[in-house]
């Protein structure tokens, strides 16, 4: 009997390694968890054809000598990365029947360490949504409260590892996310330093704000993915240099708290009381705590909220029924447009690329769109020269618990704040975790964000080993 509660990478590895289960005892644990639990919390559109194929390429790995430690691991695949040969929905009605004509570099990078993919996991549609309730293809459920969100709009990769449908999931983090799903079920979530993991392969929503990364169970095993994706790729125009990739020490010292970010209206009791004791274990670990002011970066929400439809508007342009997307009636061109977006993209989507394209549209660019990245700028600038003064920031990861079904679908503004503390992370282009710290009065978890300077994306996971006592 394989503990899928308490297996780890290197417990996997080291297991089919001695011989005591082979790839595919793993990934059959696996498949029989999903079939128990997916039908209710709907975590996986699809559980992939091929599965005991990997599973017997892996176990060729092991006979022959050419196994790693990822080797067998089985992963789930948000529904916007592309697996060649496969479907890649963006858990989309446009996308419905969109099989990928090559791997995304990530894919293809794991697939060199002979992982097992066990399928595509469901989202928000198009990564719009901060719920997993925006999906075309009906919502994901919350493993430890059913009647609650799992976050999104990674809510069905965080959904599948908590429910022990998979060791590892990738998720996509533009706003938050990876963060705050990974908050919700109690995971640990992490989105690296924007342009180290390569986007090519990725259906765009924000292209300067997109990133890809890991969600896992703990710190040690987030880092060991992180570790095989965080490549230099030629095929992606924002991906670093190996030569530009200046890593930070992560010999730390101090840790700031965005005081005035905390006392702010809007943030639950028991997670301000967990955060407060998040700061008293760093304490206790000899770190000093020190304020920080981020008067700028504060408003990192409404820059966002220009900034990512904008992008959308765009992004989406390509999705009208001709050469992308589900092709639906229509006379003549408008109609065709008009008939194959209105039939196969949901409310969420429509509402963000209407905002994109009135904030793009003449006599409002430069009002708005102009004046976003000229902030954008000085949140980098504000970030860049706080982390001056300290090592690490330490925020709560959302303002509020998981929240019920349909508690935040009508007042979409309510849905947006779940982004509050995870989206200046993702316009000041850093690397930011979120570690599971403690529970609220409901029995929810409750997650705790540490941000960092450029290229901190170890310094991050060695603090978060503080806070999960790995």
């Amino acid at each position: 009997m394989i503990d899928l509660n308490t297996l780890t990478i290197k417990k996997a590895h080291e297991a089919m390694k001695n011989g005591d289960f082979s790839v595919t005892d793993l990934v059959k644990a696996y498949i029989a968890e999903i079939e128990k639990s997916n039908t209710k919390i709907h975590a996986y559109l699809e559980i992939y054809s091929d599965v005991l194929d990997q599973a017997k390429r892996a176990e060729e790995m092991f006979a022959n000598g050419t196994a790693t430690e990822l080797t067998g691991i089985p992963i789930a695949l948000k529904d916007n990365m592309l697996r060649q040969g496969f479907v890649s929905s963006s858990s989309s009605k446009i996308q419905e029947n969109y099989v990928a004509t090559y791997d995304s570099t990530v894919v293809r990078l794991l697939k060199e360490q002979g992982v097992v993919f066990l399928g595509r996991t469901n989202m928000d549609e198009f990564a719009m949504g901060s719920s997993t309730e925006n999906s075309a293809y009906g919502p994901t459920l919350n493993p430890l409260d059913t009647e609650r969100v799992p976050g999104g709009s990674s809510g069905g990769s965080v959904a599948a590892v908590a429910m022990n449908g998979a060791l590892i999931a990738l998720g996509s983090d533009t706003g938050g996310s990876i963060r705050q799903p990974a908050s919700f079920c109690g995971l640990v979530g992490f989105k690296p330093t924007y342009g180290t993991v390569s986007r090519y392969g990725l259906t765009a929503m924000s292209s300067s704000l997109d990133q890809i990364g890991p969600i896992a169970k703990s710190v040690e095993d987030a880092e060991i993915i992180f570790d095989r994706i965080y490549k230099h790729d030629p095929m992606e125009a924002t991906s670093y240099k190996d030569e530009d990739r200046i890593e930070q020490n992560t010999e730390t010292k101090k840790i700031g708290v965005p005081r005035d970010w905390i006392e702010g209206e809007g943030l639950d009791e028991d997670i301000k009381k967990s955060f407060f004791d998040a700061v008293e274990e760093f304490k206790k670990n000899g770190y000093e705590i020190i304020d920080v002011d981020l008067p700028i970066s504060k408003h990192s929400l409404a820059i966002y909220y220009i900034i990512q439809p904008a992008e959308v508007s765009s992004n989406m342009a390509r999705f009208d029924g001709v050469r992308y997307g589900e092709r639906k009636g229509g006379d003549n061109l408008q109609d065709l447009y008009g008939e194959s977006r209105g039939q196969g993209l949901g409310d969420e989507v429509r509402r963000r690329i209407l905002l994109g394209t009135f904030t793009l549209s003449h006599g409002h660019y430069d009002a708005y769109y102009a004046q976003a990245m000229k902030a954008t700028e000085l949140v980098k600038d504000e970030f860049k020269n706080i982390f001056t003064k300290c090592d690490a920031i330490i925020t709560p990861t959302s303002p509020f618990a998981p929240f019920k079904f349909g508690e935040k679908t009508e007042n979409p503004l309510s849905m947006y704040m779940s982004d509050l503390f995870t989206v200046p992370a993702n316009i000041a282009g850093i690397p930011a975790i979120s570690l599971p710290f403690g529970i609220d009065s409901k029995k929810m978890p409750i997650g705790i964000q540490l941000m960092g300077p450029n290229f901190s994306d170890r310094r991050l996971f060695k603090l978060g080993r503080i806070l999960t006592k790995e």
